[in-house]
């Protein structure tokens, strides 16, 4: 555990890397994490969708965990995933997470939860962490939509519940109420979906993004750049020509995840030399064709200058 997290910045996903016959490759896991900290990430978040948390059993869920925190070694705030089918399962995670020393942890609700089940769910996992929450609002299939509304009121009423991982549908929208409404019961709130609408959720606010760490250093760069802008007369963040120039060169890349999700992750890592094998364990795989890895290829050549990490 940091001495201090501060949860700002680009908070890097790593991808659960995977052998031939599908088992867990812990060595690529740890050059996984260890490529997004010298690569520039501000935090670490594992397991959950990017790192196919859902196809983990709750036995390697706890020792990707455990690694992470192990190869960050209080460098930088790591973050748990502990979205489960269940509150029992969640709250599980949770203390696990807190005795392997987690910062913070974040989960969605369980798939057809009411808005009562989310209140005690989210209630249920600050209780049994006693650290920082935050409330990862995905939207179908990944997850259950969290009204807005209730948001503002986990953050105002529950003890712990203080941070938002934004990504439903209209991200920069929901941000902006959740500010409005919460006030100062929201310590912070980050985006999701790679990145691909930080320049927007930065202009409203933003502390941060969670994307894919496949490439963390493009990320940091950006984030960067966007944090050299400073604040304007009425407060608000300032998006430098830098941070929107190098936002609209990474668009390609993100595009491309957008398509393919884990696949595009691994593909990269596998291509930059990180991880052992890009397989994935998702049922409805979208495996990459000859054409499909020349096109990964063209979008890392061209953005070379943004990928500082080289592997050894």
């Amino acid at each position: 555990m940091t001495t201090n997290p501060q949860f700002r910045g680009v908070y890097a996903i790593p991808v659960t890397p995977f052998n031939d016959d599908l088992s867990v490759d812990w060595d690529s896991l740890r050059k996984c994490v260890e490529f997004s900290v010298e690569a520039g990430a501000h935090g670490i978040v594992v397991p959950v969708n990017a790192s196919e948390g859902p196809f983990l059993t709750d036995t390697e869920r706890k020792q990707v965990l455990k690694v992470a925190i192990e190869v960050v070694d209080g460098a930088v705030p790591v973050v748990g995933g502990v979205s489960g089918t269940s509150t029992t399962q969640s709250v599980d995670l949770t203390r696990n997470a807190a005795e392997l020393g987690a910062d913070s942890v974040m989960a969605m609700p369980p798939n057809g939860a009411t808005s009562s089940i989310m209140w005690d769910h989210f209630a249920a996992i600050a209780e049994a962490g006693q650290l920082p929450v935050w409330i990862q609002n995905n939207k179908p299939p990944a997850g259950p939509i969290v009204p807005t509304d209730m948001m503002v009121r986990m953050l105002n009423e529950v003890e712990h519940v203080d941070y938002v991982k934004e990504e439903s549908n209209l991200p920069g929208q929901v941000m902006t109420e959740l500010f409005e409404k919460a006030g100062g019961a929201i310590r912070g709130v980050m985006g999701g979906m790679g990145g691909r609408y930080l320049v927007d959720e930065y202009r409203r606010g933003s502390c941060g993004t969670m994307p894919a760490g496949h490439i963390t250093d493009a990320h940091a760069r950006l984030w960067d750049a966007l944090e050299a802008g400073g604040t304007d007369a009425d407060g608000l963040q300032v998006v430098t020509d830098e941070a929107r120039d190098i936002w609209e060169r990474m668009i390609p890349s993100l595009n491309f995840e957008f398509m393919f999700g884990a696949n595009a992750y691994k593909a990269a890592y596998w291509r930059r030399g990180i991880i052992k094998t890009p397989k994935t364990r998702i049922p409805a795989n979208k495996l990459l064709d000859k054409f499909d890895y020349e096109e990964l290829d063209r979008i890392l050549d061209r953005m070379s200058d943004l990928l500082s990490w080289r592997a050894n």
